[in-house]
């Protein structure tokens, strides 16, 4: 078996997605995400331009050698372009392996470790009152777990708090929108959150929390220290990623969990931060390993769900793989070709006297 040939597709179905499909001289296809908010063209730019013609001929099955390839073989390494898009090349190898071989991924990862992976939603609203309310609704809903985001008093916008409250997306149609910010009103905030979440709904509901790379490590140590009492199930990035140092000034302070690692680019980044016990992972890999926690779960739109038809559920707060060859996902050209991409940035953040600050 040989790659034939590869294409990008950038559509906005609901939001802005980069897809590659890897085509094999048998017919197999396989399906890899390279969607790299508010700069989707120049990762699609990057698998076009650099990527595809370097791996047209190959044996897909060689993920590791190709993988290797890809990072090595560049001398400018690294970085969320570059890391982005040779994760949707092993991405859409890897779908081809367990399609070629007719079982699921996870059965080349090692098999099921559980029978379903225990994800979390997204709860926000204008103030504690609102956030409480669709707390609530994940609950009914039968999630086991929920992340929520309240709205600051004083402040017109902030993180996580949207008009959508089922199909959460941060980025936001033309040019960057900007946020204002004041870590004084947010530390004052989130902990009266939390306590009437744990009033109205007892200890057995997952509560978990984003301060989205927004404090300093005292700072977060602070907060962390205020949330022990309503035990959350993780803090997620209190500080800002680069300063991987600052985790372990938080973690003198507090033992309330912390989660990081959402903009690593790779291993390499996480090395610390895996040996001080902070990780994350993705719904073949999460099914596969024993010391999995939890997974993130935005919900799309139907347009999503019709350009990417999947074989994973949601059924009592878990997700499920499904057993389809590959990683289960397929992709719609003709569909996807009906919502073409439409510009969106992520916000950027400003502190009340108007510094940029990290978003």
């Amino acid at each position: 078996m040989k790659i034939k040939d590869a294409k990008v597709f950038v559509c906005s179905p609901g939001r802005n997605f980069v897809t590659l499909k890897i085509y094999t001289d048998e017919g197999i296809c396989g399906i890899g995400d390279c969607t790299l908010n508010g700069r989707e063209l120049a990762a699609a730019s990057y698998l076009t331009d650099h990527v595809i013609p370097c791996i047209v001929g190959r044996d897909p099955f060689q993920t590791e050698d190709i993988w290797q390839y890809l990072y090595r073989g560049a001398y400018w390494r690294k970085g969320p372009v570059t890391m982005s898009a040779i994760a949707a090349v092993d991405m859409a190898l890897w779908d081809i392996k367990g399609k070629s071989l007719n079982t699921p991924l996870y059965n080349l990862l090692g098999g099921k470790s559980r029978t379903g992976v225990t994800v979390y939603g997204h709860a926000n609203g204008r103030d504690i009152q609102e956030t409480s309310d669709e707390v609530g609704k994940y609950i009914q809903q039968g999630y086991l777990a929920v992340r929520a985001q309240s709205g600051v008093p004083g402040l017109p916008t902030t993180y996580g708090v949207s008009d959508d409250k089922m199909f959460y997306e941060p980025a936001a149609k033309g040019l960057p929108p900007e946020n204002v910010w004041s870590t004084e009103k947010y530390l004052m905030q989130v902990p009266k959150l939390f306590k009437v979440l744990r009033v109205k709904y007892g200890d057995e509901i997952h509560l978990l929390h984003d301060s989205h790379h927004r404090l300093t490590p005292i700072e977060a140590a602070r907060l962390g220290k205020e949330l022990e009492p309503y035990h959350l199930f993780w803090l997620e990035d209190p500080v800002a990623a680069e300063l991987q140092q600052g985790f372990r000034i938080i973690r003198q302070h507090t033992t309330t969990p912390l989660a990081v690692g959402e903009i690593f680019d790779s291993v390499w980044d996480a090395n610390i931060l895996i040996t001080e016990q902070t990780m994350g992972a993705a719904l073949h890999f999460d099914i596969s390993v024993s010391n999995f926690g939890i997974q993130e779960y935005m919900r799309h739109t139907k347009e999503t769900d019709d350009v990417f038809p999947h074989a994973y559920h949601f059924k009592g707060g878990y997700l499920y793989p499904g057993d389809k060859p590959g990683h289960g996902v397929e992709f719609d050209e003709k569909i996807a070709a009906k919502f073409p991409y439409e510009r969106a940035y992520l916000p950027v953040n400003r502190k009340l006297d108007g510094t940029m600050w990290n978003w």
